[in-house]
């Protein structure tokens, strides 16, 4: 259970975010666009910063408020595989792109350690082409609410 102190200091912060990043599941093969710091040799006061895109799948998503996390997995050189578990409101991520969605039956994909090559395929999801992965649609829920009373009385 939670303090309320630490829940109001949550609430504020979490509204007060300018990032906005799409909503992805576990299996879903994302590009996760994330800042390096970069220090010359000469300049110690200046930061330079570029931009490291890591690919790969993602095989866990926590969500807890500000805290929540996600962990990516690629295959690196070599075939050795590579995790790197992100922070969702990092500054440092620049932007979260989905590759392709996936379609599994867990929350945690923790057997893909164990797998590779071909076994370590995870099947894709069918999405709409009008489907947009940062937004919620409002009115997807009316709409279905009535084709299924028009369905009901044409069986009538």
């Amino acid at each position: 259970m939670k303090n309320s102190t630490l829940m109001a200091f949550e609430k504020d912060n979490l509204s007060s975010q300018t990032h906005i990043h799409p909503k992805f599941r576990p299996g879903d093969s994302l590009r996760v666009h994330y800042k390096i710091e970069e220090q010359s040799k000469g300049d110690k006061d200046g930061k330079k910063y570029r931009i490291q895109i890591f690919e790969g799948v993602c095989i866990r998503y926590r969500k807890g408020g500000i805290n929540s996390t996600f962990t990516v997995r690629k295959i690196g050189a070599n075939s050795v595989g590579v995790e790197r578990i992100f922070s969702y409101n990092s500054p440092l991520i620049a932007k979260i792109e989905i590759s392709s969605p996936g379609k599994v039956r867990r929350a945690s994909l923790y057997y893909l350690r164990d797998l590779s090559g071909k076994a370590a395929r995870i099947r894709s999801r069918r999405v709409s082409s009008d489907f947009s992965f940062a937004t919620v649609d409002p009115n997807a829920e009316q709409v279905s609410k009535k084709t299924k009373s028009k369905k009901s009385s044409k069986k009538k």
